[in-house]
């Protein structure tokens, strides 16, 4: 029996699917969590469930009760922003697994349109301005602290197979490298979705809805900030010289996050500028490297981010200005797979 007959054998005896044609179709996207649409006679609802290895190349495993603070962050942020993220349906946390709505086929992913040059402004606020609101809710909430308590998730998830594994391959920055790592995991200030990349964003009209959040931890909100513009600069180093248009993006996921959060202050983003750049290099030498960059193009993030070692980054709007000064000296059409 296949793992999708299985699953939908189990689905049938929990009572969650009915219908005796009902069938799974497997969804793309699925590197940590087997995903499924599963059509059950007239019904169409999302079922997820966490892997104990994640499909990418690298050995890496993590523990499956990640499924369960993926749920927890949903109903969490569902509460007061439903429209920021898909409704769950139904969950069994013995089998790791959980059902959720099925946003239909008028949402589109937001890394596969920046990938494809459509660079809409309105969304990088929309991104800015959601994060910004989740960060602000649960800043010293000690209830939500205490429930999303996940610092060996967030370990396993992101803090060894990004940082720690890029300071193994590139022993050079190791002190950088550690030294940022030990400052993340001991900062307890707010939920941090964790994942929070354009490869999990939908968009529709007038919606953006948040996906993945099973690194969901409470710790640093720079995470998230640093997570979404390490992706957008990417993108721009995908398409350079082309793709100026992301510096826009940029500034106005970065003035809505301010406007969202009010308060913000500058120790906020001196942890994004120290944070950045690492996550750049991690994109490339981490555990999960990108799929679309060429070699040239990791070499390029390698010898950005050496540059700023040898002077430690100072200013967060530096970085970025220096990104697209030195993408836009590229030459066209090496970064496309």
């Amino acid at each position: 029996m296949s793992a999708a007959a299985a699953f939908l054998d189990q689905l049938l005896r929990d009572g969650h699917v009915r219908h005796p044609g009902a069938r799974l179709i497997p969804l793309a996207g699925g590197v940590s969590s087997d995903i499924y649409l599963v059509e059950d006679g007239e019904q169409r609802f999302v079922v997820k469930r966490a892997l104990p290895r994640l499909r990418v190349a690298d050995e890496w495993r993590a523990d499956v009760g990640r499924n369960a603070t993926e749920r927890a962050f949903l109903d969490c942020v569902g509460r007061w922003r439903p429209d920021a993220v898909p409704r769950v349906l139904f969950a069994n946390p013995e089998a790791g697994y959980f059902g959720m709505e099925y946003l239909g086929e008028g949402y589109q992913n937001w890394k596969q349109r920046l990938l494809g040059g459509v660079f809409v402004t309105a969304h990088a606020t929309k991104a800015g301005s959601v994060i910004g609101e989740i960060h602000r809710r649960t800043a010293g909430d000690l209830e939500i602290r205490e429930r999303f308590d996940t610092t060996p998730s967030f370990h396993q998830l992101r803090t060894a197979p990004y940082l720690l594994r890029t300071a193994e391959r590139q022993p050079a920055l190791r002190d950088w490298i550690l030294a940022e790592a030990a400052r993340l995991e001991a900062t307890r200030e707010c939920l941090v979705h964790g994942d929070f990349s354009p490869k999990n964003i939908l968009i529709a009209a007038g919606r953006l809805v948040l996906l993945d959040c099973e690194v969901a931890w409470y710790g640093d909100p720079a995470f998230d900030v640093a997570f979404l513009l390490n992706h957008l600069l990417l993108k721009r180093l995908f398409h350079a010289p082309a793709g100026g248009e992301l510096a826009g993006l940029i500034a106005a996921f970065w003035e809505a996050y301010q406007t969202a959060r009010p308060g913000t202050d500058i120790s906020l983003e001196q942890r994004v500028t120290g944070l950045l750049p690492l996550l750049l290099l991690a994109r490339v030498d981490g555990k999960s490297p990108v799929e679309y960059l060429k070699p040239e193009r990791q070499e390029f993030v390698r010898q950005f981010v050496f540059g700023l070692s040898a002077r430690r980054p100072g200013s967060l709007r530096g970085i970025i200005s220096e990104w697209f000064d030195a993408t836009g000296t590229l030459p066209p059409g090496s970064a496309a797979l």
